[in-house]
């Protein structure tokens, strides 16, 4: 009978808790006294920003020669190493030159043969002209033959022709020389401008065989001007121009730059599955040398500018007929065909859109503005807010930047690193 009477008891605790529980939870779920929740603020502050397209590329000089060997034969003496400073016309290396040199020798010997052989041709024309010029003055007289007259014009006629022969194989054989002297010139490799010994292919001792193709000896770069070469994808590359500026940094650079202007997109793509994309160059001065060829650069080419301007977060920004809130990576948030401020900042009309602003009573008031140059973070305002207001920043503007994150939004700046060294 106790054990009823407990069980019982039991139940009607269990009943009566269950019940309240269904009332706490009725009451929560039908707001009760749940309180709004405010929405997220951010203050209008001032900065830089600076609207670009980033990409990935590598460092190579400018300018550089592969110097090689145009005549074979073994690399007797390599006169420098890699890192030496060159000047042009110092020399570099010799090649063995033994056969070089005995053909030189063998066709100098030909020339002076042939050079005596002239002599004795001159002479040859010399005696068939006397004799010539004797059975003429005889025929005048009737004291000779037709048949002497007519000899003595042939023998002249011939040995006019054999020093004209001679003298041609002359002028052929000096062809021969020079051309020999020059292969005997090869033999001595000289430096054809100023620069880097960057690399050397070859070694004291190595045979080297230019009868197919001129063997690589070594490299010199000019590492005072480098280029950089970066692949942009084809979604990017429209944004690019002719003289825009481009900066980049290095792995081990630390926050440095390097500027320079965009010289040339090459209009052949590469395809890298399935992904096109096209080479841009550009190039900076290396007058410390601190640049080496083939380093990452991490490039950025600046769509647009804006320096010490009032800024806000772009989710706080709200454009006319876009909805909610305009694309805030879309080509700095700035119409086509819409002026936009210049890289030193200065004012121009922008682009107009709308922000809602904290006022001091708490109430949110709707205030139009002008945006001029936005990145990724933050849209830059150029007229209709000041400095230090407070504006909201709309929760779908937030869960789209946590889209961005995963599709390459902070990823993409943790790859890249921030665009400006003062930006968050």
């Amino acid at each position: 009978m106790k054990l009823q009477k407990f069980a019982h008891k039991n139940r009607v605790r269990l009943v009566a808790g269950a019940a309240v529980l269904v009332v706490l939870l009725g009451y929560s779920f039908s707001g009760g006294d749940a309180e709004e929740e405010e929405p997220d603020t951010a203050f209008a502050s001032r900065g830089d920003i600076e609207n670009v397209v980033p990409s990935a590329g590598s460092l190579q000089p400018l300018n550089f020669v592969d110097v090689g060997a145009q005549v074979s034969g073994q690399l007797q003496t390599l006169h420098v190493e890699a890192g030496d400073k060159v000047d042009e016309g110092d020399l570099l290396a010799e090649i063995d030159a033994t056969v070089q040199l005995a053909n030189v020798e063998s066709i100098r010997a030909q020339l002076q043969r042939l050079q005596a052989q002239l002599q004795d041709r001159r002479a040859q024309l010399q005696l068939a002209r006397i004799q010539a010029e004797r059975q003429e003055r005889l025929m005048e007289e009737n004291a000779t033959s037709a048949e002497e007259y007519d000899s003595a014009q042939a023998t002249l006629a011939s040995a006019d022709a054999q020093l004209r022969s001679t003298e041609a194989e002359i002028e052929q054989t000096r062809s021969e020389l020079q051309g020999e002297e020059a292969l005997l010139g090869y033999s001595r490799i000289y430096a054809p401008i100023s620069g880097t010994v960057s690399s050397i292919a070859a070694r004291e001792g190595q045979t080297l065989n230019a009868n197919q193709s001129a063997p690589l000896i070594l490299q010199i770069a000019d590492l005072s001007k480098m280029t950089v070469s970066t692949q942009v994808s084809e979604a990017d590359v429209s944004k690019l121009h002719n003289g825009m500026e481009a900066y980049f940094t290095t792995l081990g650079g630390g926050n440095q730059r390097w500027t320079g202007q965009l010289r040339q997109i090459l209009p052949t793509p590469e395809v890298l599955n399935n992904v096109v994309l096209y080479t841009a160059l550009f190039d900076v001065e290396n007058p410390g040398g601190e640049l080496m060829t083939q380093m990452t650069a991490q490039v950025f080419f600046v769509v647009g500018a804006a320096y010490d301007v009032v800024r806000v977060p772009v989710g706080a920004v709200r454009y006319e007929g876009r909805g909610e809130r305009g694309n805030a990576h879309e080509g700095g948030t700035i119409a086509e065909g819409s002026p936009q401020p210049g890289r030193d900042g200065a004012e121009g009309p922008g682009r107009p859109a709308s922000v809602t602003v904290v006022a001091g009573n708490g109430e949110l008031v709707p205030r139009d503005v002008r945006i001029g140059v936005s990145d990724r973070i933050y849209a830059g305002v150029i007229s209709g807010l000041e400095e230090g207001e407070e504006v909201v920043v709309l929760a779908s503007a937030r869960e789209d930047d946590e889209d961005d994150n995963n599709r390459g939004g902070d990823g993409w700046r943790r790859r890249f690193g921030p665009p400006m060294g003062g930006l968050p």
